[in-house]
């Protein structure tokens, strides 16, 4: 049985840099995704642990030369949370199928359509109720009208639907590039995303920031001591670029997804009903990625019915400023009929020969309801 747990990144103050392939310095994305938090991680780990500890846990991952192992370890990107008074809003990437119920092809899709397509990401509760409840109803139609026109006011805006910019300011930063030989300058901007946060008697309270969910095998939750000692050492360092200005430092809190009885003497952090609720739904025709996926070869089938999206990742080895091999990933929100299932993909460069380099294509997927079309 899976053991789940659900992590919050609280950046508070720190502001960050999140590249991505494609886009210049002068840029940055709002979140990190799994492949990337992944390697970020594991090298907290290897410097914690040692090399030859670090090699001993990628063993117990499926690769393409032992594709039966099963992964100890998944974890999903990071998605957004906001603080919002006493609630706390997690939003997760709406899938790239529509919901039962949807009015797919009518002239009343027509007016909302646009408004719809915007929504990359859903609030906790009217993801669950979309994808795993009642579906899309009448009231999201009518409210999604009225969000086209400027003037929505229902159920959906006081669910967080249409506030998930809210969440964080991004912005560019101007920086001095100094030649070690000439000493000649050379101005640059930076981007940074700054998440929400305010000052209280006790300090700096984060209003927003990154979550990600894991899932343990239960072999796995034996490592969880070890890495979540390894996340708090990647927390003081820092996640993403810019790290060395202090960019990226974050607080971690873990949520449990209890699994003792309610009157256990224990009491630990633990996630929302719904959260509890939404892992171990049972009643789902299609699964859909919280990561990316990479997987070859694909199962027979496996593209029937499916709805994806492609994602390049690349990047260097920052070690020594080498490119790593670029590879193409399913990205978050991708539907198929069976849980994918993934594996580490080896992206050493050609010529790179003092270790192994992998990107993690292990995916975490959770059961929905969905139009096949």
């Amino acid at each position: 049985m899976s053991v789940w747990k659900l992590v919050k990144l609280n950046f508070g103050r720190s502001p960050a840099h999140f590249g991505e392939v494609g886009i210049g310095i002068e840029e940055t994305s709002d979140r990190v995704r799994s492949d990337s938090l992944f390697s970020a991680w594991v090298s907290a780990y290897a410097r914690l642990f040692g090399k030859d500890v670090v090699e001993e846990l990628l063993q117990k991952f499926p690769t393409d030369n032992q594709p039966q192992v099963i992964s100890p370890l998944r974890v999903s990107s990071t998605f957004i949370y906001r603080q919002e008074n006493e609630r706390t809003i997690y939003y997760l990437p709406r899938p790239l199928k529509f919901p039962i119920n949807y009015p797919q092809g009518t002239e009343k899709e027509l007016e909302f359509f646009k408004t719809y397509k915007k929504l990359n990401y859903l609030p906790l509760e009217v993801w669950q109720r979309w994808y795993q409840g009642e579906g899309f109803i009448n009231a999201d139609a009518e409210e999604l009208i009225a969000e086209t026109k400027g003037k929505s006011q229902g159920h959906l805006r006081q669910a967080g639907t249409f506030d998930y910019k809210k969440a964080f300011v991004i912005d560019q930063f101007p920086k001095i590039a100094v030649d070690r030989i000439t000493r000649a300058t050379n101005l640059y901007h930076t981007g940074l995303v700054q998440f929400q946060w305010e000052e209280n008697g006790n300090g700096i309270q984060s209003l927003s920031g990154l979550y990600f969910l894991l899932q343990f095998s239960p072999e796995g939750e034996k490592l969880a001591d070890n890495l979540k000692a390894a996340l708090h050492l990647l927390g003081e360092e820092g996640l993403g670029g810019e790290r060395s200005s202090g960019a990226g430092r974050f607080h971690v809190e873990w949520l449990e997804f209890p699994e003792v009885p309610e009157n256990s003497q224990k009491k630990l952090p633990t996630v929302p009903e719904n959260w509890q609720k939404v892992v171990k739904f049972s009643a789902g025709t299609h699964h859909t990625l919280m990561s990316l996926l990479w997987e070859s070869p694909l199962p027979d089938d496996f593209l029937n019915n499916a709805s994806y999206e492609i994602q390049e990742r690349g990047g260097w080895i920052a070690e020594n400023q080498v490119r790593r091999k670029m590879v193409r990933m399913f990205s978050e929100g991708s539907v198929f009929l069976a849980p994918p299932q993934g594996k580490l993909v080896d992206v050493t460069p050609k010529d790179f020969k003092k270790h192994c380099i992998y990107r993690s294509g292990i995916s975490l997927s959770l059961p929905i309801k969905a139009l096949d079309k």
